[in-house]
């Protein structure tokens, strides 16, 4: 400031005009409007901060829409919480949230948890979530700019089921305020009171061993989407918010029984929506091998069709199912054609969330170790089988083993009474062993000969 006086004094004094005092002007540098000065000064993301926002989009304005289901906003972020594997106890890193979000209501309709950074695979499987919870997708989607939301599939799947996608504007935050929100909240709420949150690695200098996040890890990606989806599904749909008055799920819900729920746009989730939301691998194509199929995230997958001389030795066009280890979809003679795992019958009939997360984990398992370690598909099997995943199962299952447990006793009867005509554990001992000396029983001719 004091140097810009100087050059007006200089300015002034060439053209003959009395100069202000330095007191005056820096008075009257202060009164000038803060966003133009900050934009001249660090530029526009800076100066983003100051600049006039639209009152449609701030958090306790006017809803977004007319009713629910109207427009949605996806957007990912990163957990704030390190996690480990439920096997080895192996620090894995921080898993990736994708969110989709009602604008009406401020409702969480679907939520993706993934090891792996945002990408259309994300955004596709969050879609996919909200079909099977709530049976449609909302007629607007609001996305960011990022290369995820521009892929081919991505905007294929939009296209068919009649969805309009918006694109909001870059380094604008506020645009995305629904979604900021609910990350705000989530964190303040939840994240941050797990162990292992990096909320102190804000002043990573100084941190210590002692409260180090990776030496305080405890969360697996199972246990951790389990305990968000009771978050956002139970806790934060229900709690009352400040922009409505009343909690999402009661907004949601009442303003859907005034508007109606739009039967037509209803999607039913069968196999053609499924193969119109699986995602592909990162060539997008796998090589047919005679005899063995394609192979797909380390797992070998075989149909009829490979048989033909023609497709064999070359590269289709393949789909897996996050939610399903046991199929796999291959394009082949201008159709989708499905395809089984050589261990179909471990891999078969998973649920989606067991099969997810499972299967993420022994991805990122497999980038720490890439070098010593590969997934295959029998380490996959052996995984599913051993006791570490029975643990993450569904609670069905874990209920279902307890009561063939209970079933088995029933039927085989308890104590010493089910034991049989050769088991000796109840007898005692003799007299004749229990009198004879200790020395006795230790000495033994036969014994020393040998």
């Amino acid at each position: 400031m004091y140097a810009s006086w100087i050059k007006l004094k200089f300015s002034c004094e060439n053209k003959g005009v009395v100069a202000p005092s330095y007191k005056t002007f820096a008075i009257a540098a202060c009164l000038r409007d803060p966003y133009r000065q900050r934009l001249k000064r660090q530029g526009r993301r800076s100066a983003y901060a100051l600049e006039p926002f639209h009152f449609e989009l701030e958090l306790k304005t006017p809803r977004h829409g007319d009713r629910p289901f109207e427009i949605g906003h996806i957007d990912h972020t990163g957990l704030d919480v390190e996690l480990v594997c439920s096997r080895t106890g192996r620090v894995l890193g921080r898993p990736w949230m994708t969110l989709l979000i009602d604008a009406y209501s401020r409702r969480v309709p679907a939520v993706y948890l993934t090891f792996d950074p945002p990408s259309y695979r994300s955004c596709m499987m969050v879609l996919r979530e909200c079909v099977r919870r709530h049976k449609r997708l909302p007629q607007i989607v609001v996305v960011d700019g990022g290369k995820e939301f521009a892929s081919t599939y991505f905007e294929a799947l939009l296209a068919n089921y009649q969805c309009t996608k918006k694109v909001r504007p870059g380094a604008k935050p506020r645009f995305g305020s629904l979604g900021e929100r609910v990350f705000g909240v989530g964190n303040t709420q939840f994240v941050y009171n797990l162990r292992g949150n990096t909320q102190i690695m804000r002043n990573v200098r100084q941190v210590t061993k002692s409260v180090n996040p990776k030496e305080l890890a405890t969360w697996s990606l199972a246990e951790l989407h389990d305990r968000l989806c009771e978050y956002l599904y139970e806790i934060y749909d229900t709690a009352e918010h400040p922009a409505l008055g009343q909690s999402p799920r009661a907004a949601f819900l009442t303003r859907l029984a005034e508007t109606g729920e739009h039967q037509h746009r209803m999607i039913s989730c069968d196999e053609e929506f499924l193969i119109f939301t699986l995602p592909t691998t990162t060539r997008g194509t796998a090589k047919v091998v005679g005899g063995k199929g394609v192979k797909i995230r380390h797992v070998c997958y075989w149909c009829e069709a490979f048989r033909d001389p023609e497709v064999q030795g070359r590269q289709v066009a393949v789909r897996f199912d996050p939610f399903d280890a046991g199929i796999a979809y291959a394009f082949v003679h201008k159709q989708w054609v499905r395809c089984h795992s050589e261990y179909y019958a471990v891999l078969k009939g998973r649920s989606e969330r067991e099969s997810m997360l499972v299967t993420e984990e022994l991805r990122q398992r497999c980038r720490k170790h890439s070098e010593t370690f590969g997934v295959t598909a029998r380490q996959l099997a052996e995984f599913l089988q051993s006791v570490e995943a029975e643990e993450t199962l569904l609670t069905q299952r874990l209920s279902d083993l307890e009561s063939r447990e209970i079933r088995l006793t029933l039927t085989t009867g308890a104590g010493t009474e089910g034991c049989s005509t050769v088991c000796h554990c109840s007898e005692k001992p003799t007299a004749q062993t229990d009198s004879q000396p200790r020395d006795e029983l230790v000495v033994d001719e036969v014994y020393g000969e040998f």
